[in-house]
Order: C-alpha cells, then structure tokens, then sequence
C-alpha cells in the first residue's frame, strides 16, 4: 500500500482497467516469506521512477501465491513455457485480457548477472505492445496453449501397477547423496514424500540399504543449518548440499511433513534422535505459527526482518556467542557449532549458521571433560543464546492460517501424539480441526481456503476451497476419528470427500482438478484461469491427486462403498502411464499406490484400562503407511458409533472385550482371532506389513 505503484488486487476491477485504458498488465505474484521479493519491493517497486514507468504504461496487478495457488501455478507454468525457468518473484505480462506474453522472475534494477534492468524490461514491453501488436497477440496465444497443455495428462491413461512404486524408489535411490544424505546436489531440499515411501519400504521389507538412506537423510537434515539448532523446525531449504546454509524462511507445511518424517523414523528405527527432533519441531511450532487462542497453525516466518537482512535473526559472530554466555559454555558451544572468526554468510563474514559439526563426545575428549559436563555446558548455552536471539528483531510471523495446510499440521500432531504420547499436542491438533470444520466448512458452500488472515483488519476475501483443502482436510478428519473414536469426525470426513467428488472430480477422464471451474471471482474465468489442471507433482506440499486417492482409499475400507475405490483407481490411471518418469517429485503418488495395491490392516482395540492402553500403544509403535489403529470401549463398538464396513467386521467380538482388552487386526473386512498380548500384537502386525491385497 505504501508503494508508488498503483495496485490492484486481481478482480473484475483491474481487468476492465487494463481493457478500457487498453494497457498491458504487470502481474506480479509473491510471497510473504519470499527474500527475493522484498528484494525486488525495496530495489524496484519502491522507486518513483519505476512506479512512474508502470503507472503510465500497464494496470499493475499483486497477488499472493498462498492465497491463490490457482493463479501461480498456471502463470508460472506460462513464464517457464517463456524463460525456461519459475519461482518468486513471477513477474508476467499479460494482455488485458490477462494472457501471458512475457515474463520472468526476479529482474535487478541495474543490468546485472546477464539479466536486463528491470526499468529497459518495462520500456521495452510497453514499446513492443504499442507497436508489435500482432506479435504479442500470437505469443500470447502460444503461451496460453503451453498452459492448458501442463499438468493436463490427457491420453497418458494406463492401468495401474504397483511397479511403479519400484521405479520411484529406484529413481530416488539413483540420486541419493551418500556423503550427505537427501538427494540431488544444491539447493538441496528436503523431500518428505519420498523420505516417507522410503520409510515404508524399509518396513515392509527390511532392505538394509534403503534404512541407511533414512538414516543418513534424517540424522544430516537434523544436525544441519537447515535444522534451527536453537528453536527447533526446519528451514524451507539449504543453499548448499551439506545442509549448511538454508534459505532462512519455515513453512508450516515443511514442518509438518518432516514432523512425520522424524516419528515414523523413530518408529521404524527406535532411534530416540529422531523423536526428540519430533519434539523440537512441536516445540517450535507451538511457540512460533500456533494460535493457542482460538486454535490453528500460522502459514510462516519470514527469512529477513528488514530489507537490508540475510538470516541475521538466525546466524552469530564469535562475538555474539562469547557475549551472552561464560568462557567455559562459549567454548563448547563454539566447538560444536563451528562457530568461527570467518562464518558462512556473504553478506557479512562473520555471521555463522549454526550447526553441529563436533557431536558431545569429540568435544569431552578435545577438553578433557565428562561427557556429562559437556551436555550440560551446552544445555545452557543454548538456553542462554535463545534467549539473547529472542532480544533481536523478529523476522515477521504470517498467521493467515490456510485450511489445507493447517490440515496438514494437523494430521502430523495427530500421528505424533500417538507414536509419542503428546496428549498437549493432540488436544491442540483436535481443537485446530474443530475451528476448521466450525468455520471453515459448510456443506452447502463446501470449504474455504482461508480460514483466518494475518492482519484481522484486512478485508476479508472469500477465497473458495481448492483440491488440497478438501484432500488434506478430509484426511486430517480420517487421522482424528482414529484419535478419537468420535465418529462425528469420520462422518465430516465422509462429507468432504463427496463434495470434493462433486466439486473437483472429473467424470470423463478421472482424476481430479485443481479448483473448482469459475468458483473465484464472481463465477468469471479471468485470465487464464480457464485452463484446468491436475496437479501430480509433490512441489513442496503433497500432490493434490494422490492425496484425494488415499482419502478415496481409506473411506472405501470404512464404507466397503465400491464408488470410492473405483474413484481412486481412475484416479491412480490418470497418471499411472508417466508417474515412473517423475521420480521422487511423484513419490505422494507412490504412497497413494501402497494404499491402493496393498491390503490395508485396521488395528481396532477393544477394551479400557491398561491392558488396553499397552495393546494400543503396541499398534502404534509399529509403522506402515496403509495401517490404522484405533480404541473402542465396548459399549462404543456398535453399529450407531462406528462406520459400517468396520460395524460388519468386529460386531461378533464386542462381548468378548467385556471381559478383557483385545486387539482385532482386521484386513480385507475380514479380523484374525482376537489378541491380547501386546509382543504377538507387533508380531502380527510386522508380518501383515507385506500381505497382497484381498479384493
């Protein structure tokens, strides 16, 4: 708002603008979070000159790529079909019908790096306009065909096979980073979808080669500067391919999926490392993107708190450290951080990222001290420069809270509270949920988008659901059902997985669209958003697709409704002839093929007291990503209080649980004889983990 240039927001209004004045549009799409986009605010966006450029010559059009992934993704798919690449900034232009003719990212004030200055670009677009009309028009056209072409599938149609899982773990394999672990060379980013799939890989068939991947992977990201050593969370990826160096910005979504990472790490593995990263990272997001109010998660914390910053919120000096702690706590602390006169930063040398190069033991045998000494000397000189870094300017905490990736959030605390017994974390991922299906979702409008912004005094958009909200939302309701034995949860879920059917499902072809056709922008297609898209790829949040076949999935085990089943395998078909070709980018695709290609194995136990408490704990500890657990006092598990293909299959061993605490594992909507003895219990579950669909 304080910016020379004069904005519109995308509507109706800035349209008719750009067709009645006929002007080209400048559309830019950004990011709260987004470095570069502060950047090119402060170098460009800020300049009278520029502004003056702008405001003669386009309609200026902001948008941001949180609350309208409809519009970023299919103008980044026009900007990478014109430059070859995409990110944040896009900087598009458009027609005034807003068709895309040229566009690029990030574009420097000056001529540098080989790329022109931004103010010759806006010149030169607003000449070639003017004068080349018949140009930009054909363009344009061309453009907006690369556009309907992406993420369309149509004719890659094939039968399903669970080979493909193979080749998505084989293609992941192939890039692993054995000296570093993750995959790929820098950035290097996270991946939790295929580190997921890994992890049930290596527990269904114990493939020592792929538990090493896990391993490395997790126990690397976590010693890393991608790690926050001192808060907790992940940021969202490293610049370098050691984990050293991140782009300082976290996202809710990174952290939720890693959460799950991290817990099903420890399950598959014991190791206890990887359930006290579970626990920092709850314990960062608790602190930092939790409304503890009213309930919900905040989308993100920003890498900068002002223009001029590069992660110093985040990095430290030798001078910095030696300030606020004692000589003896300084010296540990600098061992294993690695803090150093020369640090990582280019902006300022002596800033380090903190990460952990000397474990405890190699610094007790440098010193000469007890081990024991040395963690404590370190317990509190992390407190102490916690401490000190919460005396800093704060990079800027987003607390819009999004109803997909709150979901997301969700289902993590969820999965962690069982593994780990978070009863504060369960509550609160419970009371998240509540506030997302008391406000967020109606059936006879369906669900919204943005369920809170980050300033109340903002306008309120109604922003309409789009496929993410309803896959992660309805699983979200899935996970809390299986927490909580309250079927209200599961019959919400069973409500947004018919309207997301309604809304998204696409009848000819199978599969599901991205949005809703016209259901933004008072029913008008603008731009091209006309353009319907399936979105496959993991990029970072899981696939929207697989994510609504695994909800699919799971509701046809609850239901035995073949509707649902036949729906996720169109679904899985739509993509079944390339997904092998997409490699760990379509690994949610590859969990959503377990789903389908592997009998599913319910846990339910009945019964209370600990008896029950230690067979549902048994359940719990073991991983596979089509197992479910879930507790029912007797008198609950009746047909009224539970869904009816699981009311069919445990009716006949209610009585039974009257007397004592059994577990039924059910697979197939047929149960095994009923176990009481929790060691059998993880037994049979471990064996069960590779069983052949029952159709």
């Amino acid at each position: 708002m304080h910016q020379p240039i004069r904005w519109h927001e995308w509507g109706e209004e800035a349209f008719a603008a750009a067709q009645r004045e006929n002007k080209p549009m400048l559309l830019d799409i950004g990011a709260v979070w987004c470095h570069w986009c502060h950047v090119m605010d402060r170098e460009s966006y800020d300049d009278p000159a520029v502004a003056r450029i702008v405001n003669e010559n386009f309609i200026a059009v902001k948008v941001d790529r949180d609350e309208r992934p409809d519009i970023d993704s299919r103008y980044q798919a026009a900007v990478s079909a014109i430059s070859g690449q995409g990110g944040w900034p896009l900087t598009a232009f458009l027609t005034p019908e807003g068709k895309p003719f040229y566009g690029g990212t990030y574009f420097p004030p000056n001529e540098q790096w080989g790329r022109p200055s931004f103010k010759r670009v806006l010149t030169s677009i607003a000449a070639a306009y003017r004068e080349k009309h018949a140009d930009v028009s054909e363009q344009s056209k061309m453009v907006e065909q690369a556009i309907s072409q992406a993420e369309s599938f149509q004719g890659r149609n094939d039968r399903f096979s669970p080979g493909v899982i193979t080749s998505i773990v084989k293609s992941a394999l192939g890039v692993f980073d054995e000296r570093n672990g993750g995959f790929g060379q820098a950035p290097k980013f996270p991946h939790p979808g295929i580190l997921d799939l890994l992890i049930g890989q290596y527990a269904s068939t114990g493939d020592e080669r792929i538990k090493h991947v896990i391993v490395t992977t997790l126990e690397h990201m976590a010693r890393g500067g991608m790690y926050d050593q001192l808060a907790g969370g992940f940021h969202r990826y490293s610049v370098d391919e050691r984990w050293v160096v991140p782009h300082f910005e976290k996202m809710c979504y990174d952290n939720s999926e890693l959460l799950k990472n991290y817990v099903h790490g420890y399950q598959v593995t014991g190791d206890e490392f990887f359930a006290e990263v579970a626990r920092d990272i709850i314990r960062w997001i608790d602190e930092w993107l939790s409304d503890r109010e009213h309930g919900g998660f905040y989308a993100s914390q920003d890498a900068d708190y002002s223009m001029d910053d590069d992660g110093d919120y985040f990095t430290w000096t030798v001078a910095e450290t030696k300030a606020v702690l004692s000589p003896e706590e300084a010296e540990v602390a600098l061992l294993h951080y690695d803090i150093n006169e020369i640090g990582e930063m280019p902006h300022n040398h002596a800033k380090n990222v903190l990460y952990v190069r000397a474990p405890v033991e190699e610094i007790a045998t440098r010193l000469k001290l007890p081990t024991e000494r040395v963690r404590e000397l370190l317990a509190s000189a992390k407190r102490k420069m916690y401490a000190a870094r919460l005396e800093r300017p704060t990079p800027y905490v987003d607390k819009t809270v999004y109803v997909g990736w709150n979901s997301l959030c969700v289902s993590a605390y969820l999965d962690a509270a069982r593994v780990l017994g978070l009863e504060d974390a369960r509550h609160f991922a419970l009371r998240s949920l509540d506030r997302v299906l008391s406000e967020g979702w109606r059936p006879e409008r369906g669900l919204l988008h943005v369920l809170a912004y980050s300033d109340p005094k903002a306008n309120r958009r109604e922003v309409h659901g789009l496929l993410d909200d309803y896959a992660f939302t309805a699983v979200a309701c899935l996970d809390a059902y299986e927490t909580t034995a309250d079927l209200a949860y599961f019959k919400f879920a069973k409500s947004i997985v018919d309207v997301m059917i309604a809304k998204f499902f696409d009848p000819v072809s199978g599969g599901f669209f991205d949005a809703e056709a016209h259901a933004q922008d008072g029913g008008k297609a603008l731009g091209v958003l006309s353009a319907r898209r399936k979105p496959f790829q993991d990029s970072p949040t899981p696939a929207g697709n697989s994510v609504a076949a695994i909800a699919l999935v799971r509701m046809y085990n609850y239901t035995n409704a073949e509707d649902y089943r036949e729906k996720a395998e169109q679904t899985m078909e739509v993509f079944a002839g390339v997904a092998g070709q997409y490699g760990m980018f379509g690994a949610t695709y590859g969990i959503a093929g377990v789903h389908f290609s592997q009998a599913h194995t319910q846990v339910v136990v009945m019964g209370e007291g600990e008896d029950a408490d230690r067979l549902l704990r048994a359940a719990n500890a073991v991983f596979a990503l089509n197992k479910t657990s879930l507790e029912l006092a007797p008198n609950k598990a009746v047909a009224q209080n539970v869904p009816p293909a699981l009311a069919e299959t445990i009716a006949a061993f209610a009585g039974t649980a009257r007397n004592h605490a059994i577990a039924l594992v059910c697979s197939g909507f047929t149960c095994q004889p009923p176990i009481s003895d929790p060691e059998r219990l993880t037994k049979t579950l471990r064996e069960s983990s590779t069983a052949p669909i029952a159709r």
